[in-house]
């Protein structure tokens, strides 16, 4: 039977609605693709899909780990593991840092943990707190040190190593703001030692602890700066003096008062020096009045 101008119609209707037209969007292209039954694969320069009809499922790919199950109401993955995440390894003393979590996928993608379904703990070194949130709060330091966050989400468990900074050389503990170094009084007393403050007498010498640390002195061993003035037999206008010891990293000058209740000191000058070891000689070639009283004073760069 010949067919109907209306079948003509219809037939052409059904032709129009199996051809798609390309589409595009800023951040890829799918050109025109037929449906049939088996599906057909488009690709960009960002993913790869494979289309399908009817029941049949496809799978979208990109470079990204990410992995789309088409034709399914949602992703079927499982969790394998966690993992976490911050925007650097290492942290100011004091300031805070973000920790995240994300989920392990059997696909290898990930997703990101909302952070109240984490459980968060500090496992090692000095972070003084963690939020609820995965924010977590570094402690203050006196040398730069390791620390790590600790997660836990279902039945996994991960951790994240950091580095706390240490930006303060005297903010450190009971040791703040005291004029010595944090690290030089935890090298010699710990922490929170209230024989290191910088008045103490620690060892018994008659020099306290500012002053051993001025001279490069360790502060519990005994050690002490020592001096001695002699003349030169038989040359009167000239004086002797010794000191030690002479510490890498200080300067040592030498000053004269003839009168030491009223008068100033004044930088040796005039003099011939040498060294033995840790002891320096310094021979005053004016040493011409009655009295002349010496000291050394030590400086650090």
């Amino acid at each position: 039977m010949k067919p109907t101008l209306n079948s003509l119609i219809i037939s052409a209707a059904l032709c129009l609605h199996l051809h798609a037209t390309a589409r595009t969007s800023a951040d890829y292209t799918i050109p025109a693709d037929t449906v049939d039954s088996g599906g057909c694969r488009t690709t960009s320069a960002l993913y790869t899909n494979d289309g399908s009809a009817a029941l049949v499922a496809g799978i979208s790919t990109t470079p990204d780990q990410t992995v789309m199950k088409s034709g399914y109401v949602a992703q079927l993955t499982d969790v394998t593991g966690i993992t976490l995440s911050a925007p650097q390894s290492t942290v100011v003393e004091g300031t805070t840092i973000q920790i995240e979590a994300f989920e392990v996928l059997d696909d290898n993608s990930l997703a990101l943990v909302a952070p109240q379904s984490v459980t968060w703990s500090v496992l090692s070194g000095p972070l003084a707190s963690v939020s609820t949130s995965g924010l977590a709060t570094a402690a203050t330091v006196y040398q730069d040190t390791a620390a790590t966050m600790h997660a836990s989400h279902l039945s996994f468990q991960a951790s994240f190593a950091l580095t706390v900074l240490n930006t303060g050389t005297d903010d450190y503990g009971s040791y703040a703001a005291d004029g010595l170094p944090d690290a030089w009084q935890v090298q010699y007393f710990g922490a929170n030692n209230p024989n290191a403050g910088p008045n103490v007498d620690a060892d018994g010498t008659g020099q306290n602890n500012r002053f051993k640390w001025i001279a490069g002195l360790n502060p519990i061993d005994g050690s002490r700066f020592l001096t001695t003035v002699l003349p030169l037999p038989g040359q009167p206008s000239k004086m002797r003096l010794s000191f030690s010891p002479v510490v890498a990293g200080r300067t040592y000058t030498v000053e004269y008062n003839d009168a030491p209740l009223s008068g100033a000191w004044h930088a040796l000058t005039g003099f011939s020096q040498a060294d033995n070891g840790i002891t320096r000689t310094v021979t005053d070639n004016t040493a011409t009045g009655t009295h002349r009283f010496y000291r050394v004073a030590i400086g650090m760069p």
